[in-house]
Parts: structure tokens; sequence; C-alpha cells
């Protein structure tokens, strides 16, 4: 039965504020103004592809709910479930970030308490959604962010299961939100509803204090909870300007390993939103391909790695872009240096 979203997700837009360049915040005299948040990220690059997603959010009813709305709007991605703060307190949460360059790596400050979001509440949205939706993604930021939104990100993620709605989690840890010990018992409450799992292999280590090498903890987790798919990416940062990206999907149907070659020498120009970024094309991969796990990797490596080099937190490559860089990735031969 075809549903009306193939993505939804619950998560926090951000106000993000950037010094120009490689100015930094301490001295610089101007911002950047764009809109951001880890969930936003994910359903942008799942619509640029062409899933059809939207995000489930709690904005202040004022201009810059109006200027995070159009945005969400420019991106492809709907409205439909964003909610208004019309209280004198409601607040759109902000985070400042500077660019980094070697010896000085990037840095970010926070600015995002009591932020409306922090209020949002299921009676808010209509029940309907839990039908209208084949897959449902959220972070652990959201998970982190408060009580309530902890509470209700549990509540939504068990309504959208039972409504036969794939479950896709993002363990995206932040120290500066909570602890390794309180991710680990509170993530473990989802785990068993949870069917694409996103977790680095430093993130196992640290926060569930997994043993082995990437693939012996992949496969771990599928053991321990009944999770069909896997992936972790595998980051190697040379300098904030040079990374190298690349991933591994597990699939636990098929007890088998996708891999592929990296993304060498990549040109940084941000790098905040590329992990989000990688589960936009992984899930565009599973959803859009008839869970194809090798494309759901050339897809998530692709996305992620021109990610690196876009400004701001939101991707802008369309499918047929996408494309392109796969086949220029997977070509050894000789390569045009110019689109045209």
């Amino acid at each position: 039965m075809k549903k009306d979203f193939d993505l939804l997700s619950l998560g926090e837009i951000l106000l993000r504020l950037s010094p120009p360049d490689n100015e930094r915040i301490v001295r610089g005299e101007t911002f950047q103004k764009q809109v951001g948040g880890a969930e936003l990220n994910v359903v942008s690059g799942a619509a640029l592809l062409g899933l059809r997603t939207g995000i489930i959010s709690k904005l202040p009813d004022n201009s810059l709910g109006i200027y995070a709305k159009n945005r969400v709007r420019f991106c492809g991605v709907s409205d439909d479930y964003l909610v208004y703060d019309k209280e004198e307190d409601a607040r759109l949460g902000i985070y400042f970030y500077e660019n980094g360059a070697y010896p000085r790596k990037p840095s970010v400050v926070y600015d995002r308490r009591h932020a409306s979001f922090c209020k949002i509440n299921e009676t808010e949205v209509p029940d309907s959604m839990y039908a209208n939706t084949a897959c449902f993604h959220t972070s652990g930021i959201t998970l982190a962010l408060s009580e309530n939104t902890r509470e209700v990100a549990i509540d939504m993620i068990k309504k959208f299961k039972a409504q036969g709605a794939l479950i896709s989690f993002d363990v995206n840890f932040r120290g500066n939100l909570w602890t390794g010990e309180e991710a680990k018992e509170c993530i473990e409450r989802i785990l068993p509803y949870v069917d694409i799992f996103f977790c680095s292999e430093d993130t196992a280590r640290l926060t569930f204090l997994k043993e082995g090498n990437v693939k012996e903890i992949m496969k771990s987790f599928t053991e321990e909870y009944p999770i069909s798919i896997v992936a972790s990416t595998q980051r190697i940062v040379h300098s904030p300007k040079v990374h190298t990206f690349g991933s591994v999907i597990y699939s636990a149907k098929e007890d088998k390993y996708f891999e592929e070659e990296p993304y060498r020498d990549i040109e940084v120009v941000d790098r905040i939103g590329s992990g989000d970024a990688y589960i936009s094309g992984v899930l565009y991969g599973l959803l859009g391909c008839g869970f194809d796990c090798q494309k759901a990797l050339e897809y998530g490596n692709a996305t992620s790695s021109v990610k690196n080099t876009i400004p701001g937190d939101l991707p802008s490559c369309d499918l047929k872009e996408i494309d392109r860089i796969i086949r220029n990735h997977k070509n050894t031969g000789i390569q045009l240096e110019m689109d045209r």
C-alpha cells in the first residue's frame, strides 16, 4: 500500500550563525544566517534525491519561525507537521559555527536551551501521520535535548512501528548534551524497535562499550536486537580541510557486509551535516531502490562526500548530480576537469 510519506523525521530545527570564511567568533563583526538540524538535514537530502519527506518539529510563531519554515519548504520537505509556539518566551534554538584551518579545529557554541522544540507535544500533530509513513527517522540528539523530547520521541517510535513503519535511528552522540552512560541506557530502550541503525565505530566503543573490529561490532547489534541493517561511517581527518570518507553497511538478512573504495582527499568547505547527508543517501538507496544495500552504500558515501564541499548544514545535490559523482568515483580512466 502506497503511503503519503516515504520518510518523516522528528527533530529540532536550529538557526545557524557563522562568521564568514575562516573568521573567528571572538573577533568577527558579522554572521551568516542559515537553518539546520540533524533530522532536517536528513529529510532535505532525501527529498532532493526524490523521496517524499516531512519534518515533525515546533517553531516559534514569529519571524524566525517563518524563516525556518520557508527554508524547510525550499528544500522540498513537507511542513505539514510543523507546529508553532505562540508563547511570549517562544524561541528558535541557535548555534554558532566557526570554520577550522590546521592546526585550529572547527568549533561550535550552542544557545539552544528552552527552545520551543523542547515543549513539543504529541497531541499537536494528527494521529493519521503514523499510518501515512513508510519510514520514521530520529536521532540521539532529539533523545538528549530534554526529558520531554525523549519521551515524545520514544512514544512516536512505538506508534510508527505499530503502524508498520520502518524505524531509522542515528546515535549521533553529543557529549555536551548527555554522558555516554545516559545515552547507552536510553538508546537501549528503543533498539528493540529499530530496523535501520546508524552508529560509528568510535561511538559504538565509547557509548556501548563494544569490543572487536568494526564488522564484529556491527553484527553484534543485530544479534542483540532485531535490527535489519547497520551502517557505520569511516572518516579520516587529515586536516580540517582534507578528509577521506567511506563506510560499511551490514545486512543481517543477507549476513553480508557492503563496502567500496572510499572518497579520498575531499576538499572540505563545511563538514557540518555530512553525516546527515550520508543517512539521506543510505535511506534513499534502501527506500527508493528496493533495499539494495550496495546502492545504499554508494549513495550514502557520495552524498556525504559532496556535502563536505558545500557551505551550510543543508545539502543541495539532486539525484542527477549524485549519480554523476558515483559514476566518476567508479571511473578509473581519464576524467574531464569540468561538468559541461
